[in-house]
């Protein structure tokens, strides 16, 4: 009798309730396990079931689990592996319970209202759950006087605009839905990085773009007062820009900052014009993807990318950043001069949405068109012709369902990157490594082999960019020199990638010193 492919095994926990940061580190620690092909932690919600269903589990393996049950499923090479998959999971799962206190342990609360009672000087509330509860949830905290994180996605429009007017009446914050990234008065919620306090406020409808312009000016010495994080949907025309315009008035009168730095993925040009008028009393710079041509407000310019917009803020502080291409030049010669001339083409492979967007930005007007599963452009949509510059968001839903976001698990990407990066057109493979809270341990030591693999033999060249600040968990200096020992060409900013990109596909080292 022939060894099966895989062994696919779950387990239902009754009256297990994960939030869904709990249900990405189980599925992660699943994942990593020897022999694991594929591996989720869901709440057996209806858009749970679906998901588990699509992946071969349904009915008839989980049987009447309900929204208030966690089903853990894997498919490994056999029973021993997948069991023991089975088990790292649930023990990552009840390793976030809270820990004893003498003989009982504390009971968690099991509504915001208890959580208030629990916490009456709390100011904020996380809300991190399926996106079916998550607006109820999130109007709980509202009613509690809370500023709100809505970390959870799939929250309708109707339901986000319906929050976000409420709040704005109550003079409290909904950040969010889908706000990955926000630091408070020092303090990172969701995936922030361990950045220093200073003097730039930050006001972000853009999660990797909130963390990229942090990282950068912690690690040039400036510092933010607070990262205030409004979801990708707010500056388009449903939304208005509420949130945006509210954190704008808020750090336009908050006495620790100097400054303020507002960054967008592509948004509704009214409504960005609507925003910039809240800037009344304090200077201020906007990097809106791909809007950088319009007129603004005294007081206050427009930055065509994540790196300039940082750099003009640091300016307006009184801080002169180091220069960033300084190097690359070099580099990216040498880049050239070992690959096939037959190399012509990039093949990005994102863990951050905006700085995917922000590649495709500069690439597109260097190279000509560039196709994305997130594009800048519809008509740039997936499926790319022959030959193109493609440019992937893996974080975007459909990479996502069922498995962790790439920045907790690289799986994904390393798969897709060994299937499709050694093909004889691809001059240049671009990726970032993001770090920080909730991001991966060693993200730069589960891609360094791989990519060395890749660059083996007169394959593509890997440019890549690591995200972080200096005391980042992981360790950014560690982080970057990982990369570079196995061959990588790494940037100082994210920009300045998608630049040496450019440069090597183009065989034009002069695009690195463009300064825009």
């Amino acid at each position: 009798m022939s060894t099966p492919k895989h062994v696919a095994l779950s387990r239902v926990v009754r009256d297990t309730y994960c939030d869904s940061l709990r249900l990405l580190v189980a599925t992660s620690v699943m994942s990593e396990q020897t022999g694991v092909s594929w591996a989720g932690a869901v709440m057996a919600t209806p858009s749970g079931r679906e998901s588990l269903a699509d992946e071969g589990f349904g009915e008839e393996v989980i049987g009447t689990a309900g929204s208030n049950d966690l089903v853990l499923a894997v498919r490994a090479s056999d029973e021993t592996a997948a069991q023991a998959a089975l088990d790292s999971g649930a023990d990552a799962v009840y390793a976030q319970a809270p820990e004893e206190q003498g003989d009982r342990a504390a009971a968690p609360p099991r509504s915001v209202e208890q959580a208030v009672e629990q916490m009456p000087d709390a100011t904020v509330a996380v809300i991190s759950v399926p996106g079916d509860y998550a607006a109820v949830e999130a109007h709980h905290a509202l009613s509690a006087g809370l500023h709100v994180l809505l970390f959870s996605d799939n929250v309708s429009i109707e339901e986000e605009a319906e929050l976000k007017r409420r709040a704005d009446e109550l003079g409290l914050l909904v950040m969010g839905p889908g706000a990955g990234t926000a630091v408070i008065s020092g303090v990172g919620l969701g995936f922030a990085n361990a950045v220093r306090r200073g003097p730039v406020g930050v006001v972000a409808a853009a999660g990797t773009g909130a963390q990229e312009v942090s990282a950068l000016l912690d690690r040039w010495g400036v510092g933010v007062s607070h990262v205030i994080g409004v979801g990708g949907r707010d500056l388009s025309e449903d939304i208005g820009g509420r949130m945006a315009k509210a954190a704008v008035r808020a750090l336009d009168q908050d006495p620790d900052t100097e400054a303020i730095l507002l960054v967008s993925k592509p948004p509704s040009e009214a409504v960005a014009r609507e925003v910039l008028g809240q800037c009344t009393s304090k200077p201020a710079v906007a990097t809106f993807l791909g809007l950088d041509r319009m007129e603004t407000p005294a007081g206050v310019r427009l930055a065509r990318t994540l790196e300039t917009g940082a750099l003009a803020a640091a300016e307006l502080v009184g801080v002169a950043p180091p220069a960033t291409s300084t190097g690359v030049r070099e580099q990216v010669a040498d880049a050239i001069a070992a690959l096939d001339d037959r190399r012509r083409v990039i093949r990005g492979y994102y863990s951050g949405g905006t700085l995917c967007y922000e590649a495709q930005l500069i690439i597109g007007e260097l190279l000509g068109n560039v196709y994305s599963n997130e594009p800048l452009r519809h008509e740039q949509a997936l499926p790319a012709p022959p030959g193109a510059h493609v440019l992937l968001d893996l974080g975007a839903e459909e990479y996502t369902v069922g498995r962790p976001h790439p920045m907790i698990d690289p799986g994904v990407r390393l798969e897709l990157m060994l299937g499709e990066a050694r093909d004889p057109e691809v001059a240049v493979v671009l990726l970032d490594v993001v770090l920080g809270y909730g991001s991966h341990e060693d993200p730069a030591g589960r891609l360094a082999p791989v990519l060395k693999e890749i660059m083996s033999e007169g394959g593509p060249r890997v440019v890549a960019y690591v995200l972080g600040a200096d005391t980042d968990p992981q360790g950014y200096t560690e982080q970057r020199a990982a990369l570079e020992r196995v061959g990588c060409l790494v940037t100082e900013t994210a920009a300045r990638a998608a630049y040496a990109a450019a440069a090597i596909a183009s065989r034009r080292p002069e695009i690195t010193e463009t300064n825009r």
